[in-house]
């Protein structure tokens, strides 16, 4: 957990005796790719940091088509934040990319946490507000960018993942068929 500890360094400081007493408050999960935490329908009870691995946050239309929303790799948190704060039915999945080492926290759990470590509030104060600002940034990426633009910005910013994560869950994650990525990826190519 010393990576925990380290992460929850670069946003507030924390001792030793203090990590101790916050460790606490969390369960280590193992899970296996593919393996579902929540799925759409369940109450969004848990908010989940990644130790090492990879899980995604997805929802499925009408058709049947998955859309990626989020990713989180190592040193990430996942949740569907507003079922999440209200104790609500998800209209979201919650799924392992690859084999994982997970931080689970409850709501209930969370709520003590701040009252006995107020500076646990200040940094995820901090992460939500990182957060909300890639959120806005996506967006307006979405927006502005041809498809072709955004695939390329998205692997220059994130060339790990292009690397690390099935080609058609990054596909999901830009709103493009697996076929249109390759096409994308054929044009840059030549």
């Amino acid at each position: 957990m010393d990576t925990f500890k380290a992460h929850l360094n670069k946003f507030i400081t924390v001792t030793d005796e203090e990590f101790a007493s916050i460790i606490t408050f969390f369960q280590v999960k193992d899970v296996k790719k593919k393996q579902n935490l929540m799925v759409d329908g369940e109450i969004c009870r848990n908010l989940y940091f990644v130790v090492k691995g990879c899980l995604r946050k997805f929802f499925v239309n009408e058709k049947g088509v998955e859309s990626t929303t989020q990713f989180a790799i190592e040193n990430w948190w996942i949740t569907d934040t507003f079922a999440y704060e209200r104790q609500l039915q998800s209209d979201f999945n919650i799924q392992a990319v690859e084999h994982s080492t997970i931080l689970v926290i409850d709501f209930k759990t969370q709520e003590l946490l701040f009252e006995k470590h107020p500076k646990m509030e200040r940094y995820f104060r901090i992460v939500y507000q990182r957060a909300y600002a890639a959120s806005e940034r996506k967006i307006r990426y979405l927006y502005e960018y041809s498809r072709e633009e955004l695939y390329v910005h998205f692997s220059t910013l994130y060339p790990w993942f292009i690397q690390r994560i099935p080609q058609y869950l990054v596909a999901s994650f830009l709103g493009f068929t697996p076929e249109y990525l390759s096409e994308i990826k054929a044009k840059l190519r030549s």
